[in-house]
């Protein structure tokens, strides 16, 4: 996608470093970021510098990658499994991370020797990497047929091309759609406490130059209740056997009010976040996020970046970072693969 009319990705690797899109420095300054080690990589994954399913996903893969190149013919074994290990630590929700790193794992334990490790790490690594462009380009095509002329699209955090390294999840229909002249307006909810939608998903349309507005977290309903909104498409982190979706804290209340409002409530996702071992939203394990995250907020002042405290000091915060949107409240999954029912068998189909 388009970065000041020139293209990037969110996370891609050239030889042994890892360079992504430094997404804490977001909206205020582009820059790419540098990781020379898998412990770096990792590292970026767990403090945000890199978030999101797919981008999480293949900087996952390219970590491991790094931890069996630093490695030799003695230690390469034990030092790709605690690289593995290490790396399935930094978040606990995302299916993605989990599919990537035992994905890596596979590859080097098959393997009958250090050079042909090396080799299949490697086919593999950018094999993930370039599902992820594949899947949201896909994603983008089927999306597409959902969105008519002029449609008015709520979305939720950011599941753009800085979340899936190109096109994007949610984002890439609106993307498809935009590019064929089908003008979409785009609601973005700011999404507290990190408002990614505010910081990244705003900042991605403008780039596309994509008619949009930030709007409260809880402004959603108002303006789905005035007939403002047709559609609402948001990613996902991880998607159990019977349609239960894990997805950024606040996806649960914008599905319930679609509900109400007879609005369509649409998931878009690569296939690697759905989870069929998981079988329902029950078993998912939800990341539990600093405090701080909610008690401070930062921002652009007139002279620089800060961070500021927005509470009372004698107050606490809870930060769950995702919820469990039911399936019955999800009118369906846009997946490479097409549009399908969040049932089940529709999502078994999907593996076969």
């Amino acid at each position: 996608m388009k970065v000041n009319g020139k293209n990037y990705q969110a996370a891609w690797m050239q030889e042994n470093t890892v360079k992504m899109v430094d997404q804490l420095a977001l909206p205020f300054r582009f820059r790419i970021k540098k990781s020379d080690s898998w412990q770096e990589s990792a590292a970026a994954i767990r403090d945000m510098t890199v978030r999101g399913a797919g981008t999480i996903g293949a900087t996952a893969a390219f970590a491991v990658l790094q931890a069996l190149l630093a490695s030799n013919q003695k230690n390469y074994l034990k030092n790709s499994r605690h690289a593995v290990q290490e790396i399935k630590k930094t978040r606990p929700t995302a299916n993605d991370l989990f599919y990537a790193a035992d994905s890596m794992s596979m590859e080097i334990n098959k393997s009958n020797s250090f050079e042909e490790a090396k080799k299949n790490a490697k086919k593999k690594a950018f094999e993930i990497f370039e599902s992820y462009l594949e899947s949201g380009k896909k994603i983008g095509l089927h999306g597409n047929a959902l969105l008519k002329k002029n449609a008015r699209v709520l979305t939720h955090c950011n599941a753009g091309w800085l979340a899936l390294v190109d096109w994007g999840s949610a984002t890439a229909p609106i993307y498809a759609a935009s590019r064929g002249g089908k003008k979409p307006f785009v609601f973005v909810d700011e999404t507290r406490p990190r408002l990614q939608g505010a910081k990244l998903t705003a900042w991605e349309l403008a780039q596309e130059k994509i008619a949009h507005c930030v709007i409260a977290d809880n402004a959603a309903g108002h303006f789905m209740q005035k007939g403002e909104i047709d559609i609402v498409i948001t990613g996902a982190d991880r998607i159990a056997l019977n349609g239960d979706t894990a997805n950024k804290i606040g996806t649960y209340e914008k599905s319930v009010l679609a509900k109400e409002n007879g609005i369509p409530f649409y998931v878009a996702a690569p296939l690697s976040t759905f989870d069929t071992h998981t079988l329902s939203g029950k078993e998912i394990i939800i990341e539990e996020r600093s405090q701080s995250e909610v008690l401070r907020v930062l921002g652009q002042g007139k002279k620089r970046v800060e961070e500021v405290e927005i509470y009372s000091k004698k107050s606490t915060a809870k930060n769950p970072a995702f919820d469990i949107t039911p399936s019955k409240y999800i009118t369906g999954f846009i997946t490479p693969k097409g549009i399908i029912k969040p049932t089940k068998n529709e999502i078994r189909s999907l593996f076969k």
